[in-house]
């Protein structure tokens, strides 16, 4: 049998803490040398949205789909680096850029539909449209908002 400890020597990673890894994760400074890349998190999430990111190691991409935490990348995961379920899964929020078409005064509330929290809402302006607004702390960061986004406005990161 391989020991990983002594493999992953050469190859670790500063983990960039702006980056989503994944919910539920521990601690993440201390990632790229728990985790195995085994890709079993990849594997098991039910919105295939885990895949492989810089290094070999997992990464949430929400240009797939949206985090439903579902707990499943979690209870796969050989290795300890998951708090319980029952925390809070990350400090994730979503940012909406300058690229958004509201802000270029063109009509468009898809974010909006589709954050079940309402953590998204719109704020009428006379003579223009409704521009939208995150309340940080109603958005639990699930990214569902992302995907949908025509013009790729909304980014969800560690805040």
């Amino acid at each position: 049998m391989v020991d990983l400890t002594k493999r992953r020597l050469f190859s670790k990673q500063k983990v960039d803490s702006s980056q989503i890894r994944l919910p539920w994760i521990n601690n993440s400074n201390s990632f790229t040398d728990d985790c195995t890349r085994c890709g079993k998190c990849i594997t098991s999430c039910e919105n295939a949205i885990i895949v492989v990111g810089d290094g070999g190691f997992p990464t949430v991409d929400f240009s797939i789909d949206e985090c439903t935490f579902c707990y499943q990348c979690a209870d796969v995961c050989p290795e300890p680096i998951f708090k319980p379920k029952q925390e809070v899964p990350w400090q994730a929020k979503a940012q909406i850029s300058d690229k958004c078409l509201a802000q270029q005064n063109v009509e468009c509330r898809s974010c909006g539909d589709m954050c079940e929290p309402m953590a998204i809402q719109f704020q009428l302006r006379v003579g223009s449209v409704a521009l939208p607004e995150v309340t940080l702390d109603a958005c639990n960061g699930c990214g569902a908002c992302v995907a949908v986004c025509p013009t790729a406005s909304i980014h969800v990161s560690c805040t």
